[in-house]
């Protein structure tokens, strides 16, 4: 929440600079304007015209990637892929030639062609490897400066203005999102670069060798019942039936292929995220003795993932069927098809060998998609997936610009106002009022306490204030120039040394060791100091007012002007509390506070409350009381209320 040094964001920035340099300087343009489904549609009927969008939802931001904002790159790798592919089916082309050749000699016994056609082979030979080998460089160099570029793009739009955060909040098909970035991004643009160098090599040696079985094969006349028949390029259309018949049949066999891809990716992100939960949680399992429900939920989604790898499998069994019993047959074909024209001498053996690799060749191209089908349902469903995310992400930014939903404005103070909040009302999003309209201005220094009863709207007033909770009304004003920092009730932890789980969200390098080892003194950690550089789970480690004391480390390192406390002293003693609200008083004197807190004590330490109370249409503000900080005789009254001993009663 609060802006870094200087120094920090350019050694932020360097950790992106292979993605942005691949990526380019992409700027996401505004996102598609949303479609509504035509009502008299079935439910079903538009469940299905919203997945048929998903796709083109995913191309319209995929194909930014051969754009003006794109990669500088991108046109220049598709088009040497391009040319090597012609290139590449040339050398097929020679390859066969030689084949008839070779086989004309020997059948020949012209043993000084066959030595011949023995050098001929090998140069032949090394060409078409060393392209293959240039081939799978230039498209894998496409799938990685696409996936990087598309990537850089998605996580700016996920992490800008918190939207990671409030996609947690908002309804939608946008579940697992990391695993959909990480994993479903990735097969979303390796695929299609495979599909099109597929395609296109398929294309582009169907229409060579079709010509070849043309030429060779000529036409067959066969007797049928007294009646001669003759058949015009038999061998083409031997190929392009066989073909047809393959694929036909895995279209069929392998109709439901995208939606059991779709829904074998889901149960694996959702069996990947309950281990998760399980480990980022898993201090107050232990604590709790919680094992046998979590191992209860694990099972039940290891039972969901393995159920849909059995329909897979089932998928895949039909598909190899037809796959393997195609690439089985398809060489023996041409030979039974050829064998009567070289019996009664019409072809040579070469000529036989030269139309039998054509015939396999061609059917190779035209049952590309019997081949390819798996995988391409497999794309199908990743694209889906985060297509998904990318329209959540849409209707954020939709929101931010207005449509819709209101949103919260926010702007500057005027005067020496350091915040104010004028009419402001707080909603879910889908317009339900959580907090009505509300007038607050806070003065520069002033210590503002937010009280009222759980459920009340008070953390969700801190975010809208923080900037995390953009719906609702009125609007939030900053003084210009202000840095926010705030404290939540759980700190975040990040991996790494201890040092840099202070620093956050700074870089460690922007303190010295020293400064970092003040701070946790300051706090009461000091038994620390000495593992500052040791990369531990802390996370972990870290009891849960260890990781609060921490937090007001970290707010002493930044030094910012408004500070936002919600429930951050909840797991500390009453006395650490006070200890750690003076030291505040103390580090910040001058610093505007913002707290939300459920304890009497805490108002020492402010100058003034606000109360909220629930109300229909949203929690109201019902006071705005002016404290008198009377410390040290609370404390007293204190004291003496739990020392007082209860005096002895008469014997009866």
């Amino acid at each position: 929440m609060s802006r870094p040094p200087a120094t920090s964001k350019s050694a932020r920035k360097s950790e992106f600079v292979e993605v942005a340099a691949e990526g380019g300087q992409h700027v996401e343009p505004p996102p598609p304007e949303l479609l509504e489904p035509d009502p008299e549609l079935t439910p079903e009927e538009a469940e299905q015209v919203r997945k048929d969008y998903l796709l083109t939802r995913f191309w319209i931001s995929a194909k930014g990637f051969w754009g003006k904002s794109g990669d500088r790159l991108a046109w220049i790798f598709s088009i040497g892929l391009l040319i090597l592919i012609v290139v590449n089916v040339g050398f097929q082309y020679g390859i066969n030639v030689w084949n008839r050749a070779i086989f004309d000699a020997i059948e020949k016994r012209d043993s000084a062609s066959v030595l011949y056609l023995t050098g001929v082979f090998f140069p032949l030979a090394i060409g078409s490897v060393l392209l293959g080998v240039i081939q799978v460089f230039t498209r894998m160099g496409i799938q990685r400066r696409w996936r990087a570029w598309l990537t850089n793009s998605v996580l700016s739009r996920w992490l800008s203005n918190g939207r990671y955060y409030q996609l947690n909040l908002v309804s939608g098909d946008h579940k697992n999102p990391e695993h959909r970035i990480a994993e479903d991004l990735r097969v979303a643009t390796d695929a299609p670069v495979d599909f099109a160098a597929g395609v296109t090599s398929a294309f582009l040696s169907a229409t060579t060798f079709i010509v070849v079985l043309w030429t060779i094969g000529g036409a067959l006349t066969v007797t049928v019942a007294g009646s001669t028949i003759t058949i015009p390029g038999f061998l083409v259309i031997a190929a392009v039936l066989y073909a047809a018949i393959a694929s036909g049949s895995i279209m069929t066999i392998g109709r439901s292929f995208v939606q059991v891809s779709e829904d074998k990716n889901q149960a694996e992100a959702e069996f990947r995220y309950t281990l998760i939960r399980v480990r980022e949680n898993g201090e107050s399992i232990a604590l709790l003795g919680g094992e046998e429900e979590e191992r209860d939920g694990i099972d039940k989604n290891f039972t969901k993932v393995l159920r849909q790898w059995a329909r897979l499998a089932g998928q895949h069994m039909r598909t190899t069927l037809v796959s393997q019993g195609s690439s089985l047959i398809a060489p023996v074909v041409p030979l039974l098809l050829c064998a009567p024209k070289f019996l009664d001498g019409s072809m040579s053996l070469g000529q036989v060998m030269q139309a039998a690799s054509a015939f396999t060749i061609v059917q190779s191209a035209f049952g590309w998609l019997v081949d390819n089908y798996p995988r391409l349902a497999d794309w199908n469903a990743c694209a889906r997936r985060i297509a998904s995310l990318m329209m959540s992400l849409d209707g954020l930014e939709r929101a931010e610009r207005g449509d819709g939903i209101g949103r919260i404005q926010r702007g500057e103070t005027e005067g020496e106002a350091m915040l104010s909040l004028n009419e402001l009302s707080v909603t879910l999003d889908d317009g339900t009022a959580v907090v009505g309209e509300a007038e607050v201005v806070i003065e520069s220094g002033e210590r503002l306490l937010v009280s009222g009863e759980s459920g009340t709207g008070k953390s969700t007033l801190v975010r809208a204030i923080a900037g995390l909770w953009p719906w609702g009304g009125g609007s939030i004003n900053f003084h210009p120039d202000r840095r926010l920092f705030m404290l939540p009730q759980k700190p975040y932890v990040p991996s790494g040394t201890l040092r840099r789980a202070v620093a956050y969200p700074g870089a460690a390098e922007d303190w010295t060791v020293e400064a970092i080892g003040e701070a946790l003194d300051k706090v009461g950690l000091g038994h620390l100091k000495e593992k500052i550089g040791e990369d531990a789970p802390w996370d972990q480690t870290l009891s849960g007012g260890e990781k609060q004391r921490l937090a007001f480390a970290r707010l002493f390192l930044h030094s910012p002007d408004i500070i936002v406390l919600d429930e951050a002293t909840s797991a500390l003693d009453e006395k650490s509390q006070d200890k750690m609200m003076e030291l505040m008083n103390q580090e910040l004197p001058n610093a505007t506070v913002v707290s939300v807190g459920h304890r009497a004590e805490l108002e020492a330490f402010h100058s003034r409350k606000i109360v909220l109370e629930r109300r229909k249409g949203g929690a109201k503000l019902v006071s705005d009381i002016d404290l008198i900080p009377r410390k040290g005789k609370r404390r007293l009254l204190g004291r003496f209320l739990r020392h007082r001993k209860p005096a002895p009663t008469a014997a009866a």
